[in-house]
């Protein structure tokens, strides 16, 4: 084999990159649990031993994972006094849990994706499926909190607003479903915006209606939210002014019929909004960060889920605007369109 170096070396960086980056994350989450990012935010330069006393943590064990996450660009250190510091931006991403930009949540993910490693095996090897709730769960946790602040930030804010008329139904008093609610953190977001309307939460996975209904209870919209266990293509329908499918119509094994189930139980002035993982329609536009980590998470749960349902279609979480389009005008919507993206969704709607 003729080897070129300079090939292997940028390869090998790569590869090396990643692995720090897996071991930074183990640290990032216990940065997090073990309250070290709250102990540092607007504390200026500290001492490792002034941030154990602060997280009620071991001076030696702090010092390390202090070294550990300068060495990762996740603090700053100041060499001349031996202090490390937390910016505010690093706060932001790092200790704020209300942030839209809070990650150490996300990073449960990846941990049950590990954990779950030799059921991904055995799909790759039979060709089965791996249904949502087969997974560890720390997934559940990982991608509810993972949107939860990126729908606390936008739903309510620019989202909705992006939608033709909703907005003004939504405050006049409204009829809305969140089909694949999980947790229902999209559901009482909504419901604490516009008092007025009624909402419904979908969701297959009992755990996470479970969860949702708690979470109803303690925002104080119970009154108004009802979170019920039912497949996308059959909950009751009840002529509703708003549809939505936050981050899941990808992983329906049948999505046409989740699609043709809401053309049926939307009011004839309703509105369908699709929130999906933003995508280009082309793999080679993909070739990205942002496309890589979707489409490592697709290998493994989204696609994973929807061959558990014996799936005619297996969209993938990068779909495209252009294959949800399609799917929804085949699905009984005469009009479909781009109302919002950003740089981790697309926000689609579709209409009588």
């Amino acid at each position: 084999m003729n080897i070129d170096p300079r090939k292997l070396e940028t390869i090998l960086n790569v590869a090396v990159g990643d692995l720090s980056a897996g071991y930074g994350g183990v640290m990032i989450s216990l940065g997090d649990k073990l309250g070290l990012y709250r102990a540092m935010a607007d504390a200026g330069p500290l001492s490792s031993a002034e941030v154990a006393r602060r997280s009620d943590c071991a001076e030696r064990y702090v010092r390390e994972w202090l070294n550990a996450q300068a060495a990762g660009g996740y603090v700053v250190y100041h060499p001349s006094s031996e202090t490390y510091e937390l910016t505010a931006e690093q706060a932001m991403v790092l200790a704020d849990d209300t942030s839209p930009v809070f990650i150490p949540s996300a990073w449960q993910v990846p941990a049950s994706m590990w954990f779950d490693e030799h059921k991904a095996i055995d799909a790759f090897r039979s060709g089965k499926g791996i249904a949502w709730g087969a997974h560890d769960e720390r997934l559940y946790c990982g991608v509810a909190a993972f949107y939860r602040n990126a729908y606390q930030s936008s739903l309510v804010q620019e989202w909705l607003p992006a939608l033709d008329g909703v907005t003004d139904k939504l405050q006049r008093g409204a009829r809305v479903a969140d089909v694949g609610c999980g947790h229902g953190h999209s559901t009482v977001i909504m419901a604490q915006a516009f008092p007025d309307s009624r909402f419904w939460g979908f969701d297959v996975h009992a755990g996470s209606i479970e969860a949702a209904r708690r979470h109803a209870e303690q925002a104080g919209v119970a009154d108004r939210v009802s979170f019920v266990q039912a497949n996308a293509a059959d909950y009751p329908s009840q002529h509703y002014d708003l549809i939505c499918f936050f981050d899941c119509l990808h992983d329906m094994g049948h999505p046409d019929r989740a699609l043709r189930h809401a053309a049926e139980a939307l009011a004839s002035e309703g509105t369908v909004m699709l929130v999906e993982p933003y995508a280009q329609d082309r793999v080679e536009d993909n070739i990205n960060p942002v496309g890589r980590l979707y489409y490592a998470a697709s290998t493994t749960l989204c696609c994973a889920h929807a061959i558990s349902e014996n799936g005619t279609h297996v969209l993938g979480a990068q779909a495209g605007e252009a294959r949800l389009g399609d799917l929804a005008r085949a699905s009984g919507f005469s009009r479909f369109r781009r109302a919002v993206q950003t740089p981790f969704n697309l926000v689609l709607e579709a209409r009588h």
